[in-house]
């Protein structure tokens, strides 16, 4: 079953790239205070996800901050070097925060695994957006199979007006 609206975002680790080296943190430490939108991809530099989803969460990242967002951050179930990489290509600059869910645990945790292994990909995140409140979720929104619209950045934005 998946993260509902108004349950507490699970504690599980993440990874995120500091100057320092890759660094682990708590989910609920990254997300727990003040507002979150945290959008999920199946792949970093996949095809949807590189030429639509983290491009348009980068195009916005200014407006979306503007709507009392502390924080964007994008999860995947890649490892945190990849997710770095992907991260100065997309050209992110800090505005978001790029995690690696490296085993998937954070994902499972939240109901929201998805299973890619006829495409070679393994385990894998659907994709989704959710946006956080003082670590509760307050939306939820799932893309159907093969489909980007709801996790989008412009759709979050109408969620956040």
């Amino acid at each position: 079953m998946s993260i509902a609206a108004g349950e507490q975002i699970p504690q599980s680790q993440l990874t995120v790239m500091t100057e320092n080296g890759p660094s682990p943190v708590d989910a609920t430490e990254l997300m727990g205070q003040g507002t979150t939108v945290l959008f999920a991809v199946p792949g970093a530099f996949t095809p949807t996800c590189s030429a639509q989803h983290l491009p348009g969460f980068v195009e916005h990242a200014d407006e979306i901050l503007a709507r009392n967002v502390d924080r964007i951050v994008c999860m995947a179930v890649n490892d945190v070097f990849v997710m770095d990489a992907w991260g100065k290509s997309a050209g992110v600059d800090g505005k978001i925060v790029m995690a690696a869910d490296g085993n998937g645990d954070f994902t499972r945790a939240l109901g929201l695994e998805m299973d890619g292994r006829a495409f070679g990909m393994g385990q894998r995140a659907q994709r989704f957006a959710l946006i956080i409140r003082d670590g509760k979720v307050a939306d939820v929104m799932v893309e159907g199979s093969g489909e980007f619209r709801v996790s989008s950045a412009e759709n979050v934005l109408t969620k956040l007006a």
